[in-house]
């Protein structure tokens, strides 16, 4: 057997590791000094492909695997954010697949800093449970055709090891690491066909198209290997996506555009997710006709029936009114006339961190009720006096503060800036 020394010294100076020596690493007795050593030399050296497969796959095996198309006898599908400000895609996509008549079966996470998690948007409706088993995941998506739930702790184990030493040695952004985590999680959930919204600019983790591009490639060329389809939608994240950020406000927006009615960059993603996803299920049918499905689904009411019903099995209350609603409700309001240029994300996003919608350390609590609704985005004209946005806050000192930091993230101009789709590329 080699020691791990030696495997981090070869790494280290630029030489190759067989899939069995990477998989003695992630599965091995390998202690976390050593790993982390590991980690960083490949932050500086890189991964092959070759390699990035064995690391996904040996991350896979660490821990127990769903096996949802043969448990179902169906092609099940999945669809991953890499993370954003106000990004409630999943909530809605989910509902219109599954209207559809096609599963939709996925194990989501929660957020951390400014990006908030699917399973705490979740959380905000009463009674919603996000702890299933496994049994009880596949037997939900049988059933009703859609179900998300937490990820188990005996899926990828390895996976969860490797990322907390990622975060406490500064490897976290390098693209085979990315890579590998994210596609260890959706091989080992078991979904054939996976969409990837990769996020880009102010309020994603990647900022610019070239190194979103490169992650979406790495991340198909994974899925490829392991006998998946793969496409990988680049997404604008330089704006906050739809209006609202916030847990409870976000599930009421995903509500409004099942319902035909929510903000348009957020009913064109998830028309443009839903039918790549139904393209890619058993269907049988092409793009076109994916996108007249998914548009259907929401004209005739069936994607807000299929919520209902997902939500009422996981225990929770689907009602709108059932919500959690904050006390305070505060505006902010546009100094001068003209046009929003420019809606930074990130401030948004910290604004309603700060608020209490989300999350500075993995235990935090998260106020469901908070967070900001911008009523003006990039493009808007707005008159002097004009409420740009809406601080949703638990008490005037924490209102006040969000409240200055919405506005400083509004740039207000004579001329509208060009105009740009919430979709930049897509990867198929």
């Amino acid at each position: 057997m080699i020691r791990p020394a030696e495997l981090i010294e070869r790494k280290r100076n630029g030489g190759e590791l067989t899939p069995e020596e990477i998989g003695e690493l992630v599965l091995g007795d390998v202690p976390d000094y050593q790993l982390a050593a590991f980690l960083m030399a490949v932050y500086f050296r890189g991964l092959t492909e070759a390699e990035t497969f064995a690391l996904t796959d040996a991350m896979v095996r660490s821990g127990e695997t769903v096996d949802l198309a043969a448990a179902l006898g169906r092609r099940v599908v999945d669809k991953h954010s890499t993370g954003g400000v106000g990004d409630k895609t999943t909530l809605a996509v989910g509902p219109v697949v599954a209207a559809c008549g096609v599963p939709f079966g996925k194990m989501s996470g929660r957020g951390l800093g400014h990006t908030g998690g699917t399973l705490d948007k979740l959380e905000s409706i009463p009674g919603f449970s996000v702890e299933l088993s496994t049994e009880q995941f596949v037997e939900q998506v049988r059933e009703i055709g859609l179900a998300i739930v937490g990820q188990t702790a005996d899926l990828v184990p390895g996976d969860k090891k490797l990322y907390g030493l990622r975060d406490v040695t500064a490897t976290v952004d390098q693209v085979s690491l990315i890579a590998a985590s994210i596609m260890s999680k959706k091989l080992a959930s078991g979904a054939d066909a996976i969409v990837l919204d990769v996020k880009v600019g102010d309020g994603a983790f990647m900022k610019t198209l070239d190194d979103a591009r490169a992650l979406g490639e790495a991340m198909r060329s994974l899925g490829r290997r392991a006998g998946r389809e793969v496409v990988c939608v680049l997404t604008d994240m330089d704006q906050p996506l739809g209006s609202a950020v916030g847990n409870a406000l976000e599930v009421r927006e995903a509500l409004a555009t099942l319902r035909g009615e929510g903000p348009a960059d957020l009913a064109e993603l998830v028309l443009d997710a839903s039918a790549h996803l139904l393209a890619l299920s058993d269907l049988g049918v092409d793009r076109a006709e994916a996108r007249r499905r998914a548009e259907q689904a929401v004209e005739d009411g069936s994607a807000v029936a299929a919520y209902e019903r997902w939500v009422r099995a996981q225990g929770g209350d689907p009602a709108e009114e059932a919500l959690p609603k904050a006390p305070l409700i505060r505006e902010v309001f546009a100094p001068r006339g003209g046009h929003v240029r420019r809606l930074a994300a990130l401030p948004v996003g910290v604004a309603a961190l700060h608020l209490g919608a989300g999350r500075r350390e993995k235990d935090d609590p998260v106020d469901h009720a908070v967070g900001v609704v911008c009523r003006r985005k990039r493009g808007d004209a707005v008159e002097r006096g004009e409420a740009l946005a809406e601080v949703h806050a638990r008490d005037e000192e924490t209102a006040r503060d969000a409240c200055d930091a919405v506005l400083a993230a509004y740039e207000i101009g004579d001329e509208p800036p060009p105009a740009r789709s919430v979709v930049l590329d897509t990867l198929a």
